[in-house]
């Protein structure tokens, strides 16, 4: 996209990316202003950004993912604000869309686009995976965040889904360290998450909750047509959704010295 840079602030949360952050901010390039909210990096990524055009400000994050994205928005010097994560790249078809839709400036509307899920160089489209609508487009005024790990925007804007073709590309993983350490990571706070809620687990959920779950992505929601990927995301699947059950489960036991055998 060339031309006059478009009147929007694209937010960028990141700490410690400077494998993906020049990518991420190479496809942004259109946008009048790029505020990463960096959160005390060790590594490259603030001169990285700098390097690349992004104002850089340095915030904790303090394992409040709402919170840093509600500071992201008071930086927003423009009226139009769009959230894009250091792992996700913007399409050139999605910048043209986002332009067309700043210019016209319309602010009853907050807009949601698809993500289009990448592993190991391959584009999962099946299983669930995708579109993975997401709200990154709206106007600033009124807006903020909240939520720990999964943020909920809000707003009073009324939410559009753009048209899939419209979307993101997105590596939610590295590899499979990344992967599993990901899988221990949220199936912990999915597991704290229902003990809040006042729910207990049996071992009936250990055994039927997996199994739908998995049937679910690689069956019902054709993961299988994603070929090997498909069938290896569908069975970790079983034991992500086993794992915060049998997490559930052991939250309301005790883990201490029980004496020795006699």
């Amino acid at each position: 996209m060339t031309g006059e840079k478009t009147p929007v602030s694209v937010l960028i949360l990141a700490k410690n990316e400077e494998k993906n952050i020049g990518d991420c901010l190479q496809s942004v390039q259109w946008a009048a202003e790029i505020v990463v909210i960096d959160d005390n990096s060790t590594d490259r990524t603030p001169e990285i950004a700098r390097e690349l055009g992004a104002r850089v400000v340095t915030h904790a994050l303090a394992g409040n993912w709402g919170a840093q994205q509600t500071f992201a928005i008071g930086e927003a010097t423009h009226d139009w604000i769009y959230f894009l994560d250091a792992d996700e790249r913007v399409t050139p078809r999605l910048a043209a869309k986002i332009k067309e839709l700043v210019m016209a400036d319309d602010r009853r509307y907050a807009y949601l686009n698809a993500r289009l899920n990448y592993f190991w160089e391959q584009p999962l489209r099946h299983g669930g995976w995708f579109p993975d609508y997401v709200v990154r487009l709206l106007p600033k005024a009124g807006t903020y965040v909240t939520g720990f790990v999964h943020p909920a925007f809000h707003h009073d804007y009324e939410e559009v889904h753009l048209p899939k073709d419209f979307y993101l590309v997105h590596y939610p993983y590295r590899d499979w360290q990344h992967y599993f350490n990901k899988l221990n990571f949220y199936t912990t706070l999915a597991a704290e998450k229902m003990h809040e809620q006042g729910k207990r687990a049996h071992l009936w959920d250990f055994i039927a909750h997996p199994f739908w779950a998995s049937f679910r992505m690689y069956i019902l929601r054709g993961g299988w047509r994603d070929g090997c990927i498909g069938f290896v995301l569908a069975s970790f699947h079983y034991f992500y959704t086993m794992a915060k059950y049998v997490k559930l489960y052991y939250l309301e036991k005790s883990n201490g010295h029980v004496g020795d055998e006699h």
